[in-house]
């Protein structure tokens, strides 16, 4: 599936893998996901793409996001926005799918394999043009929930389909064995927090 030779480039739809891991019941060790696919081919780029809400003084998110950004990753953001719908329930929206279809077309003359973090269904047309350029698409979610958390047309249209499952061994722990971190006086504990270990 992967040739080492290749020049290999990750785009991870965060809520999405985070919505999907949970399912699964596990937690990603990021700097062991890196690993991972370091080992595969030349890991030229691993993009990580998440929506913050902007009116939030602190995110349980923005531990993860720094450590990402300073390990590695490259961290795409943009703020929530928030609207009523027509039944008058309040609504936060933060889908990031154009960030992600033009970040990765901006990279096809630069890259081998894409491997896309996601099982939206609207991902297809990228995937599609990505091959039509001659490139290699892996998608990585899951089947083993019910339903799927993989879109079966996205499923199909890909070059390589990795089961988050197969590989939660070699990148993910258990979220018992979350790390802690020591508050500073006069602090909360937040169980949240993410230091990357």
């Amino acid at each position: 599936m992967f040739d080492p030779r290749e020049k290999v480039a990750l785009f991870i739809d965060g809520a999405n893998l985070y919505a999907t891991t949970k399912t699964l019941g596990f937690d990603i060790d990021y700097k062991r996901l890196l690993k991972e696919f370091r080992s595969k081919g030349y890991l030229l780029r691993t993009y990580y793409y998440t929506a913050l809400a902007e009116d939030q003084e602190y995110s349980s998110i923005r531990p993860l996001i720094d450590w990402l950004d300073y390990n590695g990753y490259h961290v795409v953001t943009k703020p929530t926005k928030e609207f009523t719908d027509s039944t008058g329930r309040r609504k936060i929206k933060g889908n990031m799918d154009i960030e992600l279809a033009i970040d990765a077309m901006e990279l096809v003359e630069h890259v081998d394999h894409f491997v896309i973090f996601s099982g939206d269904g609207d991902f297809r047309k990228l995937v599609e043009a990505l091959q039509r350029r001659g490139r290699k698409v892996s998608v990585v979610s899951t089947m083993s929930t019910q339903p799927p958390m993989i879109a079966d047309e996205l499923r199909r249209q890909a070059d390589h389909f990795i089961d988050l499952n197969h590989i939660a061994d070699r990148i993910g722990r258990d979220p018992s064995e979350r790390p802690q971190r020591m508050p500073v006086q006069g602090e909360f504990e937040d169980d949240h927090e993410y230091d990357g270990d």
